[in-house]
């Protein structure tokens, strides 16, 4: 049994949100990936590595890294919304810096994840899924598959967006763990009934009684973010273990990334802050693996 570990910059508070605290330099992020053992990680936020692909591989591969993927935030139920122009300029970093997975993410077109946002009409679900057709063909003309993320504050969030997007397009799913988890999807079930509409994943855990806070507006997304929505993976309320067993039973052969949405305040000092979590989250899962390995 063999399983295709990675880890992301948004472990160590890499964000694509203006304002999601310090921002970590590239060269201490990688640095403490490497020291983890992580071999491969996703591209993280634009402005985090250097713009040129071949920049981007150079820096990660200095560290022992390969590219496996990115995540990206495009609009996609407007009529007047073009979506491919951006995708079409990260997947030009593919080509040099590597990557076969474009996680995109249906954002609403405002600023940030702490937002009210409005159900689609018929019409925006219909551009929406037209536009998922065709970032799936474009992806997928240069080797590259395409995996929708359901993401709190987004306009595929609840698991009433997630069943009309099962229903309503052929478009696989990068399995998040924590934000289906928190948009009301059961992960476990969800892991069991669809493992073929998997194509990435983000192992992620929650923390219960902050996703109940934030369901009754007692704490924003971000606040609850800084004060334990996230736990390292194995310490909170989300069933690893189930989903990591289910994933591997189903003969999923994508990417496992360890991932916790991290918001850092203040530069930790060497050897502490987000390395820390991100450690407790990979010797989690290598023991679960190896336990499966065992069995």
């Amino acid at each position: 049994m063999s399983a295709k570990i990675a880890t992301a910059p948004i472990s160590w508070g890499i964000s694509e949100v203006p304002g999601w605290g310090i921002q970590l330099t590239p060269e201490r992020v990688l640095s403490e990936m490497a020291e983890l053992g992580f071999t491969a990680t996703e591209i993280g936020a634009a402005g985090f590595l250097p713009e040129a692909p071949a920049d981007k591989a150079t820096a990660l591969r200095e560290h022992g890294l390969a590219a496996i993927g990115s995540f990206v935030p495009v609009v996609m139920h407007k009529a007047d919304v073009d979506p491919l122009p951006r995708l079409e300029r990260e997947l030009e970093d593919y080509a040099a810096a590597g990557g076969d997975v474009l996680v995109v993410c249906a954002v609403t077109g405002l600023r940030g994840y702490d937002v009210t946002r409005e159900p689609l009409t018929d019409a925006e679900w219909a551009t929406l899924f037209g536009n998922l057709d065709r970032i799936t063909e474009v992806a997928a003309t240069q080797g590259v598959r395409a995996a929708l993320h359901p993401h709190v504050g987004t306009v595929i969030e609840t698991a009433d967006d997630v069943t009309r997007v099962l229903e309503g397009s052929t478009i696989p799913f990068c399995f998040d763990t924590g934000h289906l988890m928190i948009g009301g999807t059961d992960p476990v079930a969800f892991a069991a009934a669809y493992a073929d509409r998997i194509a990435h994943t983000h192992l992620k855990d929650v923390s219960l009684e902050w996703v109940r806070k934030v369901k009754n507006g007692e704490i924003s997304y971000y606040d609850a973010c800084i004060e334990g929505l996230y736990t390292p993976v194995g310490q909170g309320d989300v069933d690893v273990r189930a989903i990591v067993t289910s994933l591997v039973e189903s003969g999923y052969d994508g990417w496992i990334v360890l991932e916790q949405d991290k918001i850092v305040q203040d530069e930790p000092a060497p050897g502490e802050g987000p390395i820390t979590d991100a450690r407790a989250s990979v010797m989690f899962l290598r023991d679960v693996l190896a336990e499966l390995a065992g069995s």
